[in-house]
């Protein structure tokens, strides 16, 4: 894997919880997608709360165990790639958002002798 530093990025793709593809969770596709076509690597984060297009608004209770809470899966890489995988993101989601902003990766390496 080579290193990505300097110009790049970021690529945040604002979903639901409860958003599935096919039979399986969006964002377990997405991830797996990035990961097939070898992007650099990609991070899903939970939100506590938040609302979307619909202003519905979204939060964990203490007894709601199946809240749909918000996610956002951030992946870093070139603008290439995020340019050429876009289409197929986009064919999956049904709502949501996708933000891109310049990143300037400062270190990106993986060092498999500091385990």
């Amino acid at each position: 894997m080579s290193k990505l530093t300097g110009e790049n990025v970021l690529m945040r793709i604002f979903i639901g919880e409860s958003d599935r593809f096919g039979h399986k969770p969006l964002y377990e596709v997405l991830v797996e997608l990035l990961r097939k076509e070898g992007f650099a690597g990609a991070t899903v984060l939970r939100g506590v709360s938040g609302f979307g297009a619909h202003s519905v608004y979204h939060t964990q209770k203490l007894l709601d165990l199946s809240a749909d809470l918000p996610l956002i899966v951030e992946v870093v890489d070139t603008q290439e790639k995020i340019n050429a995988i876009m289409p197929r993101i986009d064919e999956m989601m049904g709502g949501g958002m996708i933000t891109l902003e310049k990143a300037t990766v400062i270190r990106y390496s993986h060092d498999p002798s500091k385990k």
